[in-house]
């Protein structure tokens, strides 16, 4: 008995070590971040320092918040979050909807073919060239129109979708409602916790893309969003310093405006996840329980 309980302790012990440990090494980096964010360019030049720098300043916040093009794109990357993840929830919800019916036809063959996009792209030329005749270069919709479809959403709206009781939609009918009202006024208000999920995988996903805007927004700068800004800043960061170009003052402070740029794209998604995670919760313990 007593060896049981020592090989016990040691366990949740062992467990307690890793997890802090882990904790730790997530946790470090960042703040290092986000003090360095804070740091003058006098000490960011040293780095000499991890969490506290010998210097703070506000000075590469002053600089992020006063130019124009940080607003413009962070204003881009709102709408473009906002409205690609209502566009991209609605129509995998109407898509999940009909393909969770069984009596739908040709079923098995528009799975057979959501399926194939799980492992098949047309690859990246093709795909430019479609962007291309659907005239989406330099146009704001080909940050939605692109990502409105993904069958492993499909998949999991479906599956979701079928949990729910038939009872409800047959009341639904023999009150008169159609297809369009029973997917918007029953099917989606239930299934909150799915809608979550997908809405927050997909919602950082459009906040984090900036691969769309490298291939397909060649000349309108001004559509360019956050995560593009800053993928500017680290190249031109990084030219400066492979050309020993400007001063020691402005290379340093070049990386600080990266840094506080990098904290304040980050900020809104931290905020945003606390909100959405008690349905992402519920979502993932839906069904584990059975009284």
């Amino acid at each position: 008995m007593n060896r049981r309980l020592e090989e016990s302790s040691f366990f949740v012990y062992a467990n307690y070590f890793f997890i802090i440990l882990f904790t730790v090494l997530i946790i470090v980096p960042l703040l290092n971040v986000v003090s360095s964010s804070f740091a003058g360019s006098r000490a960011l030049a040293e780095g000499n320092f991890i969490l506290f720098p010998s210097e703070w300043s506000l000075d590469n916040y002053r600089a992020v918040l006063h130019d124009t093009s940080i607003w413009t794109a962070f204003f881009v990357s709102v709408s473009k979050t906002g409205l690609g993840v209502v566009t991209h929830v609605f129509f995998c919800s109407m898509v999940a909807f009909g393909l969770s019916k069984r009596y739908l036809r040709c079923r098995k063959f528009y799975t057979v073919m959501g399926i194939i996009t799980l492992f098949f792209s047309g690859g990246m030329i093709p795909t430019y060239l479609l962007m291309k005749d659907l005239h989406l270069l330099n146009n704001f919709w080909v940050y939605i129109i692109p990502q409105l479809f993904s069958y492993y959403d499909v998949i999991i709206l479906m599956n979701f979708f079928r949990q729910l009781p038939d009872s409800l939609e047959e009341a639904a009918i023999i009150d008169g409602a159609g297809a369009w009202r029973i997917l918007l006024t029953i099917i989606m208000p239930l299934s909150k916790p799915a809608l979550a999920t997908i809405s927050l995988f997909n919602g950082v996903y459009q906040w984090n893309d900036f691969m769309t805007a490298k291939l397909y927004i060649t000349t309108k700068r001004t559509l360019y969003p956050l995560q593009m800004k800053l993928y500017e800043i680290i190249v031109q960061q990084q030219a400066a310093t492979m050309n020993n170009i400007g001063s020691f003052v402005v290379q340093t402070t070049s990386k600080g405006i990266q840094l506080a740029t990098i904290v304040v794209t980050t900020v809104p998604i931290l905020i945003i996840y606390p909100l959405l995670q008690k349905h992402f919760v519920s979502g993932m313990m839906l069904g584990s329980i059975k009284e």
